[in-house]
């Protein structure tokens, strides 16, 4: 048993473990072969305590500083209630009004969404699977410097795949600005995805479950005939997403945005639990609903499919990866496979905006290597769902090309 850590990070003497014989060993860093190319840091830290380790009043310091410095952006970053735990705000703009759900093919609609967001995710693959990408053009933004979304320069949408581009309906360089072109202004979290009238000048929604359940029920021209909210599955699909939405959706950001230990653990064993029923559901159900593919099952999907790729690592979800999960790793790449799926998984796009954006998570701002179990190859193997089927044959989910 070591009797101080801080000994350690120090590099002054450190008692050996006990049980061994007694004495004092000295610590001292080993200089790695590049430490001969300094920077003015460097010569001011030689100048001020040689080549040892900053002295501990100093560590105390900075650590004292960064701790506050952290609380701080967390608090800007991630609003919590006085317990530490994540509180998610509130779109500001819920429920499609009953205009566009009577015709909505005769209002302009333009939807903006940012790759890395799991909420705007779950609008693209309902976008694609109801064969809305003629009615409902989009705009893909990027994270900025700040954490804003902006639009970069490009065509936006690269041989059938999304990629950041231009505002296509606005011309804007940011998205605060789109918010703010509409009447009346807006002062609020600018926020994707978020479903625009361009004719009103005005924001329709900007919840994403109500945006998916419009894409998914209204009449669009030209959709196709995939319901993704049957009827006789509505409560069954409610019920669903009440366990899937705090557990696992948000719960993962309950997890990585916790600003207390207990708000932590509290959060990561309620995602694990959840987790641990949907992999026993799902051993022997091929989708949440049984054989039918529904909304719910979306709303999983966009988690799932960041889950070994960012939440494990960055967000402290660190109990299991997906892959030790063989029901619900093979239920991703059972989704993931379906025709025009995969097209909206910007796999890179996704880790760039999460490790390069949510600096207090990441301050280094390095991002490792893609994991490859979440490379396409990984994801586009068998994954052998087909038999939970009731019937034992596969359901081909027929989308529109």
């Amino acid at each position: 048993m070591w009797t101080s850590a801080s000994s350690l990070f120090l590099g002054t003497t450190l008692p050996l473990p006990c049980g061994r014989p007694k004495g004092r060993v000295l610590l001292r860093p080993r200089m790695s072969s590049s430490s001969s190319a300094t920077d003015p840091l460097t010569t001011v830290g030689r100048l001020l305590w040689g080549r040892s380790l900053p002295p501990g009043p100093l560590v105390c310091a900075v650590r004292f500083s960064w701790s506050a410095a952290w609380h701080f952006m967390m608090r800007q970053l991630a609003p919590s209630d006085p317990a530490g735990s994540y509180s998610r705000p509130s779109g500001a703009f819920r429920s499609v009004p009953d205009r566009y759900l009577r015709n909505p093919s005769t209002a302009r609609l333009h939807l903006y969404v940012g790759l890395p967001c799991p909420w705007a995710h779950r609008t693209l693959i309902v976008r694609a699977l109801r064969n809305l990408e003629p009615q409902i053009p989009v705009s893909v933004a990027a994270p900025g410097s700040d954490g804003s979304w902006e639009f970069p320069g490009g065509r936006g949408i690269d041989g059938g795949d999304l990629i950041p581009g231009p505002d296509r309906a606005n011309g804007r360089r940011t998205l605060r600005e789109v918010y703010g072109m509409r009447r009346g202004g807006y002062d609020g979290r600018a926020t994707v995805p978020m479903l625009w009238d361009v004719e009103r000048r005005e924001v329709v929604c900007n919840e994403s479950y109500d945006i998916i359940e419009f894409f998914n029920s209204a009449a669009f021209d030209g959709s196709s005939g995939l319901d993704l909210s049957p009827p006789e599955l509505k409560r069954e699909i409610e019920e669903w997403n009440r366990v899937i939405y705090s557990n696992v959706n948000n719960g993962v950001y309950r997890c990585g945005f916790a600003q207390s230990q207990e708000a932590y653990d509290v959060a990561v064993n309620e995602l694990f639990t959840a987790l641990d029923m949907l992999e026993s559901h799902l051993s022997t159900s091929r989708y949440l609903c049984g054989d039918v593919l529904t909304l719910a099952d979306v709303c999983l999907f966009t988690t799932l499919i960041r889950f070994d790729l960012v939440y494990n690592v960055l967000f402290k979800c660190t109990k299991k990866k997906l892959l030790e999960c063989p029901n619900l790793h093979g239920y991703t790449r059972d989704i993931y496979q379906i025709p025009k799926v995969a097209e909206t998984c910007n796999l890179e796009a996704i880790m760039d905006g999460y490790y390069h954006t949510l600096f207090p998570l990441n301050p280094g701002n390095i991002r490792p290597v893609m994991p490859s179990v979440c490379e396409n190859q990984s994801l586009s193997e068998p994954h052998n769902r087909e038999s939970l089927s009731s019937n034992g044959k596969h359901r081909q989910i027929h989308v529109s090309e």
